[in-house]
């Protein structure tokens, strides 16, 4: 995607207020809940004030989704209290030619998927649609042939004793990997 294409997308994706006002419906109150719940942890803080300049993020996201319902409120969060850092919001089925420059695999459309963006709008990469960790776990069970409520429980177990630092950990990571 070409530079300005960026800009375009900045200007046309949400703020997480907005998002949160026009876009989330189902689980409203879960969406709510994490926000307020989530700690931001001081190395978070500190890791995004010492990036080399602002940098943005760019989440494809869906109100039903579990995993973003639990890693893009923490992200929020995260944005709302780090200056370095600004965070907008996509429908991720309202953007198809997005979400399919960003495919889990070359082939699923997981969510969320964060693009991070530098000042000038120059892609530094992209994280989703999971923490490595529990995408593993994920990819694990289902091989085994766990059942998909059983799963799912068990990933909401798993998001609950992260608290949403292993997503911070790795998108950082892209954030830190090339000055801008």
């Amino acid at each position: 995607m070409a530079r300005w294409a960026f800009a375009q997308l900045w200007d046309e994706a949400l703020t997480y207020e907005h998002y949160m006002r026009m876009a989330v419906d189902a689980n409203r109150g879960l969406w709510e809940a994490i926000y307020r719940m989530a700690r931001v942890p001081e190395w978070a803080l500190a890791r995004a004030a010492a990036l080399s300049g602002p940098r943005r993020l760019v989440v494809l996201t869906e109100d039903w989704c579990g995993d973003c319902v639990n890693i893009v409120p923490v992200l929020a969060k995260w944005a709302d209290a780090a200056p370095q850092l600004e965070l907008r919001a996509l429908r991720r089925d309202e953007r198809p030619e997005v979400m399919d420059r960003y495919l889990t695999n070359g082939e699923a459309r997981s969510i969320p998927v964060v693009i991070g963006l530098t000042e000038s709008m120059e892609e530094l990469g992209w994280w989703g649609p999971r923490p490595r960790a529990l995408q593993a776990f994920v990819m694990e069970r289902r091989r085994a042939g766990m059942d998909k409520r059983a799963l799912f429980a068990e990933e909401r177990r798993w998001y609950a004793r992260d608290k949403g630092e292993s997503a911070l950990r790795e998108v950082l990571e892209i954030l830190e990997a090339r000055t801008g």
